[in-house]
């Protein structure tokens, strides 16, 4: 086994491995604390067991954002102030294109990881690259969406529902564009310093973000659009 994917997890196996009995000596307490495991007199966790912790941590905090933009949306979407009603502002072909393009991203974004973990630099690379194509298309048409819908005079200040509509639309093409650049940032930095154990920790975290930002998108696309289209 290589010791990459899970650190934390490949680190535990081997510790069983070289003790069979380490495991149960520890259910009944007698086996001494395990450096860098967070506990005892052993100091700390290992940075790459807080900062997964942590990455955690950031992604339901993440979840319970974008779950308060969906129910003020819920709630303001009857709120048009005499302006045009969301099934008015709905283009289902563009958003269906946009789907199209986040949801093949998040499969490319897999293949990368599986290049990154056979140690293939250049396949890595390459399909972090249409990822990151494929993210930027998809931004770009949400944009075009919101310049036409501006041109028309249906601004965030025309009403609540106008409000919540580009709140929660418009926070998910924000996470898109910067989860961007991080991937552009882990393209350099694999480029420069290879497939470090560091760089493969931050490879698995951006994997985790991508893919959320998938099922963020398929909950937009299911309530505001698709729902929208079929009031």
């Amino acid at each position: 086994m290589t010791d990459t994917g899970l650190p934390a997890s490949v680190e535990a196996v081997r510790r069983i491995r070289e003790d069979p009995h380490r495991l149960g000596h520890r259910a009944h307490g007698a086996e001494e604390p395990v450096e860098g495991a967070g506990h005892g007199t052993t100091g700390p966790a290992h940075k790459r067991i807080i900062v997964g912790y942590g990455f955690w941590i950031y992604l339901l905090s993440d979840i319970v954002l974008f779950s308060c933009f969906f129910a003020a949306f819920a709630v303001q979407r009857g709120a048009t102030a005499g302006g045009p009603t969301i099934e008015q502002i709905v283009d289902i072909r563009r958003v269906a294109l946009e789907t199209a393009m986040l949801l093949l991203s998040s499969y490319t974004c897999m293949l990368s990881f599986a290049a990154a973990n056979a140690r293939n630099l250049w396949r890595t690379q390459i399909w972090l690259a249409v990822t990151g194509l494929l993210g930027l298309i998809f931004v770009l048409l949400e944009l075009q969406e919101f310049v036409e819908l501006a041109n028309k005079g249906f601004t965030p200040q025309r009403s609540g529902m106008l409000t919540s509509f580009f709140g929660l639309v418009g926070l998910h093409g924000l996470h898109v564009t910067l989860g961007g650049l991080w991937l552009a940032t882990m393209m350099a930095q694999i480029q420069v310093k290879g497939f470090r154990r560091e760089i493969m920790h931050r490879l698995i975290c951006f994997n985790l973000f991508w893919h959320a930002l998938d099922i963020v998108w398929i909950g937009i696309f299911t309530i505001v659009y698709l729902m929208g289209a079929g009031a």
